[in-house]
């Protein structure tokens, strides 16, 4: 639904889900008030394994600022932001590893997508065949 629906009085829920929470899990980690198994940090960006690993090698990669999803990310982050990100996202997977056989990143954005935190995140999974992609849509 377009911004245009939702002033028209559309689904305003699905919007205001989108909405950056200061007090999320990712910000809270960020800030220090919860612990995380960091793998790599720098003036941009933050990574860190994930506590319900879904391969192998599962670790999380979150830009400091406060960002909702690569949407949202790629409108408003500078582009030193932007840059730490691309860079920190190849220098976890090479250390991990992961470079050499092979790793997905997923980044979820929106209901649809079952994003669970309102702070954009990608997941570098390795470790395993990882299968397909996704399922085939539905005929």
């Amino acid at each position: 639904m377009g911004e245009e629906q939702f002033r028209a009085g559309g689904d305003r829920s699905r919007l205001r889900a989108m909405a950056y929470d200061p007090n999320n899990v990712f910000a809270r980690i960020i800030r220090g008030e919860i612990p995380c198994k960091k793998v790599y940090e720098d003036e941009h960006t933050l990574a860190f394994h994930d506590i319900n690993p879904q391969a192998p090698t599962h670790i999380l990669v979150i830009p400091k600022g406060p960002y909702v999803s690569m949407d949202d990310f790629s409108a408003k982050a500078s582009e030193a932001e932007i840059a730490a990100f691309v860079r920190a996202i190849g220098k976890v997977a090479r250390e991990a590893g992961a470079a050499e056989t092979g790793y997905r990143i997923l980044a979820n954005h929106g209901r649809d997508a079952h994003q669970e935190v309102p702070h954009l995140h990608v997941h570098i999974f390795a470790g395993r065949d990882l299968g397909r992609m996704i399922g085939k849509a539905p005929a």
